[in-house]
């Protein structure tokens, strides 16, 4: 019986990529008929401003905030026992609305049998359900050219690449997930309370607001008011004492 012939003895490798390689795929894809685009004079591709953002801050923005949320946010909301309604209330301090598209849903239904508990909450009728009518079932691409078009979301997510995608959108702010619960990224001041307008005064450095409710005004005033008072009642019941134990000493020298 022949012996079986061995194999080379070096490592097989992975043919890698290089930058060139990468460089001549997208000329391909982007100039397929390769014209010098530099000799044409091409329009100016300048996308439109939303007029939501006027001002200083997005006008369109204020409660109750309407919250578009990715597969990831609701599966680490899961791992971190976070409600999610509960929790944007705690954070934003106003009433909020869970909005889930067609993308995600669909998303939550591939992953299978281990995501099913994230795929029952997403259906909670409290979710508002946005329907898609693009072509492809990818969220995040999803996600970005929703807020694009209509700048009244605040996106909640957890992927390092969607957020880096979202920031690049201005007026959009980001919802995310830091020591066990909701934090907000890119939300300005002007627009927590229903976006009212902040000035800052000559002297000041700090921003104050341009009116004071009465409600928070009053209940600022009478929290002062009740310390106030409890350090003035401590303060009298020590004095009191005092007192009774100076007038008990005399007793006792006066009777000796």
């Amino acid at each position: 019986m022949g012996r079986a012939k061995k194999g080379p003895k070096f490592a097989k490798m992975k043919k890698m990529i290089t930058s060139k390689a990468i460089k001549q795929h997208k000329e391909e894809i982007l100039n397929p008929k390769k014209k010098d685009l530099s000799l044409e004079k091409l329009p100016r591709n300048v996308p439109q401003v939303s007029s939501a953002l006027y001002f200083s801050y997005n006008t369109a923005l204020g409660p109750p905030y309407r919250v578009l949320v990715d597969t990831n946010f609701i599966n680490f909301s899961i791992q971190n026992k976070l409600d999610l309604e509960k929790a944007m209330l705690d954070c934003l301090y106003a009433k909020c609305t869970p909005c889930i598209t067609d993308c995600v849903m669909a998303e939550l239904e591939k992953l299978g049998q281990k995501y099913r508990v994230a795929l029952r909450i997403a259906k909670d009728p409290r979710f508002e359900r946005l329907p898609c009518i693009h072509k492809g079932t990818y969220a995040d691409d999803c996600i970005v050219e929703r807020v694009t078009k209509h700048k009244c979301y605040i996106v909640a997510t957890c992927d390092r690449d969607l957020k880096r995608r979202i920031r690049k959108i201005p007026g959009v702010p980001i919802m995310y997930i830091t020591q066990h619960k909701y934090s907000i990224e890119r939300l300005p001041e002007a627009t927590v309370g229903g976006g009212r307008p902040l000035q800052v005064l000559h002297g000041f450095d700090k921003l104050v607001e341009q009116r004071i409710l009465p409600d928070a005004l009053e209940c600022y005033l009478s929290y002062h008011l009740e310390i106030w008072l409890r350090s003035f009642t401590i303060l009298w019941l020590s004095f009191s004492v005092f007192v009774s134990y100076l007038e008990m000493r005399v007793e006792i020298l006066l009777f000796r």
